[in-house]
C-alpha cells in the first residue's frame, strides 16, 4: 500500500535514531534518519511521500521551529511529534500547528507504529484529494466567465427560468451553457457537478 511512502525521522539522539530505524524497517516501511533539522531540510526535496517523525527538542532548529518551517512553505508531510517526560505542553502546542499525533517517551512499539501507519494513510489521501483538486481547477479554467456564472447558480439550486431571468438571457441560452459546463466538466449530473464544486471549494464530498 505505501511502496513509495518513507518515515522521515529527525532526532538528535543516535541511539534512538537506530532504535526507530530498526522498529519501523521490521514492518517493511521506508526510513531515513537525520540528526538535525538542518539535515533533513538539505536531504528533502517537496514532493515526496511519507509521514515526518520529530523529536521536540533538538540542538539549532528544533522540532517546532521545523513544524513551523514546513508549513510556511506549504510542504505537507504529516507530522508525529515524539516528547520526552516534560514536553507535553509543547506537543500540544505542535498539534495546534498541525501535527497529526503525539507519543510520549518511552513509547509503546505498537503504538507507535499504529501511529505511523494512520499518517501514512492520512498522507496518502491527502495527496489523493489534491490531485484530485488539480483535476478539477483544470476543468474550471475551461469555463468561460459566464459558464461559470451558469454553473455557480445551478449548483446554489436555481431553475433554467431563475438563471434566464437573472442573467437577462431566453430559457433556451441557459440550457446551451448549462449543457457545455457539464461537458467541460465531465459531470454525468447535477448532482456529480454539485460534488466537483464542493471539493473544488475545499470540501471533500
Amino acid at each position: 500500500m505505501h511502496t513509495e511512502a518513507n518515515v522521515f525521522v529527525v532526532d538528535d539522539d543516535e541511539a534512538m535514531r537506530s532504535s526507530l530505524k530498526w522498529l519501523i524497517e521490521s514492518v517493511g516501511m521506508q526510513v531515513h534518519t537525520y540528526e538535525s533539522a538542518q539535515a533533513f531540510l538539505d536531504a528533502y526535496y517537496p514532493g515526496r511521500a511519507g509521514c515526518l517523525l520529530l523529536d521536540v527538542r533538538m540542538p539549532g532548529m528544533s522540532g517546532l521551529e521545523l513544524q513551523a518551517y514546513l508549513v510556511r512553505r506549504e510542504i505537507r508531510l504529516p507530522v508525529i511529534i515524539i516528547t520526552g517526560h516534560g514536553d507535553v505542553s509543547m506537543a500540544v502546542k505542535a498539534m495546534k500547528a498541525g501535527a497529526v499525533d503525539f507519543i510520549e517517551k518511552p513509547f509503546d512499539d505498537e503504538a507507535l507504529l499504529g501511529s505511523i501507519r494512520n499518517a501514512l494513510q492520512y498522507d496518502e489521501k491527502q495527496r489523493a484529494l489534491r490531485a484530485q483538486r488539480a483535476d478539477i481547477a483544470a476543468r474550471l479554467a475551461e469555463l468561460t466567465p459566464r459558464e461559470h456564472e451558469v454553473m455557480n447558480m445551478v449548483t446554489d439550486g436555481k431553475s433554467n427560468k431563475e438563471i434566464a431571468a437573472a442573467l437577462g438571457v431566453s430559457a433556451k441560452t441557459v440550457e446551451v451553457h448549462r449543457a457545455r459546463v457539464m461537458d467541460k466538466m465531465r459531470a454525468d449530473s447535477l448532482a456529480e457537478l454539485v460534488r466537483l464544486v464542493l471539493i473544488a471549494r475545499g470540501g471533500t464530498t
